[in-house]
């Protein structure tokens, strides 16, 4: 079964709205792991516009009382404070997000070609470390072809044009991009993840790629959640994932 990890990010975001604790980050965690998640993603920007830095700390002491839940971090390794956030908690997998301070959200992967050697010395450290590696990449075979080279164990393929094509009656076409893409990658010997505008629609066809590692959601499944509970929004999410 291919693993879920929880966002929290737009949890922080709601709390962001006003100076008060709720709902906390840290509850929803709690929550979240209660009702079977597998682990916990947060993306620190350098704007704390939702994860602040605080957030993973506090999250980091809690998973201590949860061995065998995967902390996941993701954010762009040459923006400050990223690596400093990572050296202090040393996560379990960290992925690295090619995003700029002022962007939204993340909207593509990684160009391995114009970033290899830079991208090989933060892995090197992160590997040193012991993080697990993952690169947020395009289902682009020609770049993957290109991430042994790096050192990172594995890819995070981004699949917002994915759940696009899904959304317009094109899914099984944009599915087999994918599905090359990944295999690709399995074929080289690194690990495939996914995330990004997935939910319970989509993911049933997209958790049909073989040996497909982990899924990160958040935005979707904290939108269920208004509807469904945080508990059962996270519960609902594995059945879609188990078949």
């Amino acid at each position: 079964m291919t693993n879920l990890s929880v966002n929290l990010n737009k949890v922080a975001m709601l709390r962001n709205a006003r100076p008060l604790a709720i709902p906390s980050v840290v509850k929803m965690g709690e929550i979240s792991i209660a009702a079977g998640a597998h682990g916990l993603t947060v993306h620190p920007r350098p704007d704390e516009r939702h994860i602040r830095r605080s957030d993973v700390y506090e999250l980091a002491k809690m998973l201590k009382s949860h061995p065998g839940i995967e902390y996941n971090i993701e954010g762009n390794p040459f923006e400050s404070p990223f690596m400093e956030i990572i050296r202090d908690v040393r996560p379990d997998q960290c992925t690295l997000v090619p995003d700029d301070p002022d962007q939204n959200t993340s909207d593509h992967g990684w160009n391995v070609t114009e970033n290899a050697e830079r991208l090989k010395a933060v892995i090197s450290e992160l590997n040193e470390w012991g993080c697990r590696v993952s690169l947020f990449m395009d289902p682009d075979v020609e770049q993957i072809k290109q991430v042994p080279e790096l050192g990172c164990s594995r890819i995070e393929l981004y699949t917002e044009p994915y759940a696009t094509a899904y959304r317009e009656g094109k899914g099984e076409e944009s599915f087999a991009i994918y599905q090359r893409a990944a295999q690709c990658a399995q074929d080289l010997g690194i690990g495939v993840n996914g995330g990004h505008d997935l939910n319970l629609e989509n993911l049933p066809q997209f958790r049909e790629i073989p040996n497909l590692l982990e899924v990160s959601i958040g935005h979707a499944l904290t939108a269920d959640a208004l509807e469904m509970g945080f508990a059962d929004a996270v519960k609902a999410y594995l059945q879609a994932l188990a078949g």
